[in-house]
């Protein structure tokens, strides 16, 4: 494995950097920015990035993207989308991927479904479709929720090889988005350790503070490499192999992010528990993305501390 991106791979991040950086919600109050969301839906659309796997994108390109619209805390779909892409590439763009169940249902809730109008899961080998009802209330501000509408119907079924690629797939986009929320709210916390002073000196010069930074730190570093890593092996190793790389990122990552994120919190002391700091959207943002498509320590053969 070269663990190099290619020309073209840090080209496609620091695009996708550039556009969350841009257009995605700067503040809390942004994120009610009716005028920002929409530039920012026509920016995505324009891309074409939501059909990236079926344009021929590899598990490590959809990851970046994905990686720097959660750091960003893009607003509108696109993990949903690229999903659901991925699973049934040529459906309508409107369309979202939810977890399924291997009893051959949909299960809970349809989420970053702000504007989209249907459903895909994969249940077993089935893909299911279903409709989208209206949004609903959900702790993530950045991704809406809504209830699905109907009987799901069956559109097609693929192999068991394609089935656990693509479930490698949702686990490895999941868990860059867990990255990249962890990413965001570490870069808040740093940037207002530097600024906020206490006894005289910046809060980021103690080492209480210092080390709780160090250490968000190095739990990002591991998760970039777990990530890279499991978002490789989607598409060069065996599809079983695949998917247990993605299985101790996602549980690596999910349980990286709450750390970094809450540590954010902390380090903002009690500015960090207002509504108006952004670290609660980070924090909101990865819990969500750690409850989709979820991983049990029973499911990996080896264990993590």
């Amino acid at each position: 494995m070269d663990v190099r991106l290619t020309a073209e791979q840090r080209q496609l991040r620091d695009a996708a950097a550039r556009l969350a950086d841009e257009l995605g919600p700067g503040s809390v109050l942004a994120l009610d920015d009716a005028d920002r969301i929409a530039r920012l839906e026509k920016a995505v659309e324009a891309t074409g990035w939501r059909a990236l796997r079926s344009d021929g994108a590899s598990g490590v390109e959809v990851a970046l993207v994905v990686e720097e619209f959660g750091r960003g805390l893009v607003d509108v779909p696109f993990l949903g989308p690229v999903l659901a892409d991925g699973l049934a590439p040529g459906l309508s763009s409107a369309t979202v991927a939810v977890p399924g169940s291997v009893t051959g249902s949909m299960t809970g809730r349809a989420w970053d479904t702000r504007g989209m109008r249907h459903a895909v899961a994969l249940a077993g080998n089935r893909v299911l479709y279903a409709d989208i009802g209206p949004l609903a209330p959900g702790a993530d501000l950045t991704r809406r929720t809504a209830e699905l509408c109907g009987a799901p119907e069956e559109i097609g079924t693929v192999t068991a090889e394609a089935a656990h690629r693509w479930r490698a797939l949702a686990l490895v986009a999941t868990s860059a988005d867990l990255l990249g929320a962890a990413r965001g709210a570490h870069t808040l916390a740093c940037d207002y350790a530097r600024i906020r002073e206490q006894y005289g000196r910046t809060i980021g010069s103690y080492q209480a503070v210092a080390h709780l930074l160090a250490e968000g730190l190095a739990l990002i570093e591991g998760s970039v490499s777990v990530l890279r890593h499991a978002a490789w092996a989607v598409d060069e190793l065996p599809p079983a192999e695949a998917l247990r790389a993605a299985r101790i990122a996602k549980l690596y990552c999910a349980r990286a992010a709450r750390t970094v994120c809450e540590t954010a919190v902390q380090v903002h002391g009690g500015i960090g528990n207002t509504w108006e700091c952004l670290a609660h959207v980070h924090l909101r943002r990865a819990l969500t993305s750690a409850d989709l498509f979820p991983v049990r320590l029973e499911e990996i053969d080896r264990g993590l501390s």
